[in-house]
């Protein structure tokens, strides 16, 4: 998002509401233009289960719930509900228990009815590392590079 200069992303979810014409709803569109341009890294099919089904709820795919759109629909949408009574009114769908995180991005704005949320890309640390980055190294899941045995650092004032 960095290298488009983009600041902001904004979405329609309707899941509150019960508006169906939101971007969760147009986003297998999305998905397929994607698709069209980069075939290696984006597949439709990914976001189907096994049969075939398009699901937001427990049974939704790890492509899907791992997808930019899920997680900016659904986080925090859980604190709206019960413990475990999460659910999204377009597509009927009793939704994870836990919801999604998010790394790259902040809400900035949801209004009163859910409808729209915007959503601030979140800095670089001040290593210049991308957020995830910087949090994947701090929970011990990306070690330090290292020097190598008998390398030299030369050093020049």
């Amino acid at each position: 998002m960095r290298q488009h200069e983009v600041d902001y992303v904004l979405i329609v979810f309707g899941g509150l509401l019960g508006y169906s014409g939101d971007d969760i709803n147009k986003f297998l569109w999305m998905v397929r233009i994607a698709e069209g341009i980069w075939p290696d890294e984006v597949k439709e099919r990914d976001f189907f289960t096994a049969r075939g089904e398009y699901r937001v709820d427990g049974e939704a795919t790890q492509t899907m719930k791992n997808s930019l759109m899920y997680k900016m629909s659904y986080y925090n949408y859980n604190s709206l509900f019960p413990a475990g009574q999460a659910t999204d009114r377009v597509r009927g769908a009793r939704l994870p228990a836990e919801g999604p995180t998010l790394n790259t991005l902040e809400e900035a704005f949801t209004s009163e009815n859910w409808i729209i949320r915007i959503y601030k890309v979140k800095d670089l640390d001040n290593f210049g590392r991308d957020h995830a980055s910087a949090v994947a190294f701090d929970s011990g899941k990306k070690k330090k590079a290292t020097r190598r045995r008998g390398a030299r650092v030369l050093r020049t004032e």
